[in-house]
């Protein structure tokens, strides 16, 4: 299936913030005007209590997201079974909401633009797997080299969040 509604990835290693980004991203999106919905990839494995996975796509609703999902494992949390999910398919479905923007958290090695958040230099290996990053969030001064993309504070970020946005919309 084409895709039609932007997609805009948060990706980083566990604990390095990518909730709380993609909440503000939501916000932001929303004080836009834009219908933004979220998707949550809950690592490799499906989580051990109902409400585990949950909690982040909670918070993604509480930020205004009109739409929310966590997959993990398999199990896509609209209680829809099947072997696996991939997001293409998530993505697929989606498109039958029209939101105007999609606010994916996790799922490092897809295709989507990606705001990449590094908490040090022990994160700095991340950014060899990846693809289409757009910008990369630090928790600190970090020592890059040289590199096709911009380079934010975490509080730099915050500035820029409605030019990622808006960097990932149709003309």
């Amino acid at each position: 299936m084409e895709q039609y509604s932007p997609v805009l990835q948060v990706v980083g290693f566990q604990n390095s913030g990518k909730t709380t980004l993609a909440e503000k991203l939501i916000k932001t999106g929303g004080e836009l005007g834009l219908k933004v919905a979220a998707i949550k990839h809950h690592g490799h494995n499906t989580p051990q209590k109902p409400e585990a996975g949950l909690k982040d796509s909670e918070r993604h609703r509480q930020a205004g997201a009109a739409i929310t999902a966590v997959e993990g494992g398999g199990s896509l949390q609209i209680h829809i079974q099947q072997q696996s999910w991939s997001l293409a398919e998530i993505l697929a479905l989606y498109e039958q909401f029209s939101p105007d923007l999609i606010v994916v958290e996790g799922y490092k090695k897809a295709p989507y633009p990606k705001l990449v958040l590094l908490r040090g230099e022990e994160d700095l290996e991340l950014l060899q797997e990846l693809t289409n990053v757009r910008a990369v969030i630090t928790w600190k001064q970090l020592r890059l080299g040289t590199h096709p993309f911009p380079v934010f504070s975490l509080e730099e970020a915050d500035r820029q969040l409605a030019s990622f946005i808006q960097s990932v919309m149709p003309s």
